[in-house]
């Protein structure tokens, strides 16, 4: 086994069944194959969870993955990957969450940990230097994830374990339930906290001290110490009332400015990532009553109410994931049930705002600690709700069917109830608690016209409209509806022409009109950005961090510093263009059709808008779709790996 190379060359498997407990030597060839983290979830996965198996059943498997250069001294990869089947989409599931869990694997002396198999009983699995157990789990089971963690803290004796767990909601399988860790951080899509919950797995605790060692430190601190100088530059910047005033002179405009990712840092840095909430509605970023209406219907006046300095004025302290030199994060104070909460992400506030048209902010506060608590994805709840009011309005649901609720939008009371009922699966809950798509499968009545979802998944808050690259990448990738991949925005602030021979740069200034046709460009800039994610998530790196650019965040030259490899940038996309393949080869194995992915034509723009910021657009989707199935060399009509493609990878396994 070889170590020192920043990955630890094994993982770990349980079945929960059986107990039994064995650790799997990965060689190193893996690695340079798939990296690590998601690379190494699809390398595991593929190889272990067969054809057809029930996402909820036993044959699943469920992964906790580390990043390659997490505990390396690089920066900004203190990141980790839950992956698994999705119950939600069927296909391949994967959610990102930082925090301090990350570096918690590796130092119990693993890459990752993958568990199969349903417990009898609740259970929690314990791993430190010595020992590896399938503990009960009884007296925590029902317990909502802040109250697991504080008892399994408590039990840890002086030392601080890295702790994962499921609330009520995964408890009650919810198929847009998450996983949370450090009190509420949430890796929260594909609906894996149901895979836990179905499981019988409560909890995953860590407490291991091993080290991790890497082949030239000396080197990955310099190449730190000068992306550190970037991040610290921090000038005094725009009020957030000029955010908001941006976002709408960007609204009016007819050329856009080319963006560069250390304006986002700033931003940032001054707020989180609530900082773009206002402007976001502005520029038609964010979509709005359900992806139908507009900053129209959430102007600045209503918007006001997710003003940036509204979340950051009770913040108390701020804090940084494991290796973060920047410090996005805040826990706030309030006066309502919950005196301490995180601070709520901006996808959090508006898909619980400018979705519903909420401007009661005690209201999104308190609904930020409930889904955290309970474990349930907060951008699924804001469309199950969204949907539930569409329903009721247009006169599929009556009272009758919403437990006595009048929904309107805007109802902050009715809002909360509904939430509350969908943690608890009660009433109407029931049918909410498991997505849009669920939802109006069981409901019927035409009621799909009003489940925004892309394959089952309902899509993040930006706007496809507004940034086809989002169309794109909600529609092709093999765990569809995420934001955290690509965009055009994305990639002009990821800035790999730098770095990556033969991609296209971006002029400084362009026409919005651009955006909109289907061309080979684009296609290879979403490509691009796929690519490139696959090694960000490969490596534990933040999103946020790889927004400074290519040249300040040097990841590829700290992937060679940590290994010892040689890899040219251009490698290293071809290494992330394998994990794309292995990925859609484990969705195509499980009989999912690729195109069944698409987005749904509201947020395509069909019909047009009539008004507000993407008034008159819409996306060639279907052409991007096969220009970018066919970078990856796969069928352009069906988005399928071609065979002789899927035996090369089935080689390697």
């Amino acid at each position: 086994m070889i170590k020192g190379k920043g990955f630890m060359g094994k993982v770990l498997v349980v079945d929960l069944a059986t107990r039994e407990i064995k650790e799997e030597i990965i060689p190193e060839k893996i690695y340079q194959t798939y990296l690590s983290g998601m690379g190494l979830g699809a390398y595991m996965l593929y190889k272990h969870i067969p054809a057809g198996a029930d996402p909820l059943g036993p044959e699943n498997m469920l992964g906790f993955v580390s990043g390659l250069l997490t505990g390396s001294g690089s920066l900004f990869t203190g990141r980790w990957t839950l992956v698994g089947k999705s119950p939600l989409t069927g296909g391949w599931g994967d959610a990102n969450c930082g925090g301090t869990f990350s570096p918690a694997i590796k130092r119990c002396g693993y890459d990752g940990i993958f568990v199969r198999g349903i417990s009898e009983t609740p259970v929690y699995l314990y791993i430190d230097d010595k020992v590896k157990e399938v503990r009960d789990a009884s007296d925590v089971w029902g317990m909502d994830t802040v109250q697991t963690e504080r008892f399994f803290r408590k039990d840890a004796k002086g030392r601080r374990p890295g702790i994962a767990c499921i609330g009520p909601a995964g408890e009650a399988v919810s198929l847009i339930s998450g996983v949370a860790t450090d009190n509420g951080r949430m890796a929260a899509r594909s609906g894996l906290g149901a895979v836990m919950g179905a499981k019988r797995l409560k909890a995953v605790v860590l407490a291991g001290n091993q080290r991790i060692g890497v082949v030239n430190r000396k080197e990955i601190k310099k190449i730190s110490a000068i992306c550190n100088k970037w991040v610290q530059f921090q000038p005094p910047f725009m009020t957030a009332t000029m955010m908001a005033a941006t976002g709408a002179l960007m609204r009016v405009l007819p050329s856009v400015m080319a963006q560069d990712g250390l304006l986002y840092k700033i931003m940032l840095k001054k707020w989180g990532t609530v900082s773009m909430n206002q402007m976001s509605v502005e520029m038609g970023d964010s979509p709005i009553k359900n992806w139908k209406g507009s900053s129209k219907d959430w102007g600045m006046f209503k918007s006001h109410s997710s003003n940036p300095d509204v979340f950051t004025k009770c913040e108390q302290v701020k804090y940084h994931c494991y290796s973060c030199p920047l410090g996005c994060g805040g826990i706030c104070s309030t006066s309502g049930k919950f005196s301490e909460t995180h601070k709520p992400e901006y996808e959090t506030v508006l898909s619980l705002g400018g979705l519903l048209l909420n401007k009661d902010v005690d209201a999104i506060f308190y609904l930020n600690e409930v889904l955290n608590r309970a474990g349930m994805d907060s951008i699924s709840a804001g469309h199950a709700v969204a949907f539930a009011i569409e329903c009721y309005e247009e006169g599929v649901f009556t009272k009758a069917d919403t437990d006595g609720l009048e929904l309107k939008w805007g109802d902050s009371a009715s809002i909360v109830a509904l939430i509350e009922k969908m943690v608890k699966r009660e009433g109407i809950g029931q049918i909410l608690a498991d997505g849009v798509k669920q939802a109006s499968l069981r409901i019927g009545k035409g009621s799909e016209e009003f489940a925004v979802h892309a394959g089952g998944q309902e899509p993040a808050m930006h706007d496809s409209r507004n940034d086809p690259g989002f169309a794109l990448h909600y529609s092709v990738e093999p765990s569809p509806g995420k934001h955290t991949v690509g965009s055009g925005l994305y990639y002009e602030m990821f800035k790999l022409w730098q770095v990556v021979d033969g991609l296209p740069s971006v002029s400084p200034l362009y026409l919005k009109g651009s955006k909109y046709k289907a061309d080979e460009e684009k296609a290879v800039i979403g490509a691009a950005n796929s690519r490139f994610m696959n090694v960000v998530n490969g490596t534990g790196t933040c999103l946020f961090g790889s927004f400074l650019g290519a040249k300040r965040i040097r990841i590829f030259d700290w992937i060679n510093a940590a290994t010892g490899w040689s890899l040219t940038p251009n490698e290293y996309m071809e290494v992330g263009a394998n994990v794309q393949t292995l990925r859609q080869a484990f969705n195509v194995r499980h009989g999912i059709e690729p195109s069944q992915f698409k987005v749904s034509e509201r947020a395509l723009g069909r019909p047009a808008q009539k008004e507000g910021a993407n008034k008159g657009r819409s996306v060639e989707i279907e052409a991007m779709m096969r220009d970018y199935w066919a970078q990856f060399g796969w069928d352009p009509e069906t988005g399928k790996p071609f065979q002789k493609t899927i035996n090369d990878l089935e080689a390697t396994l």
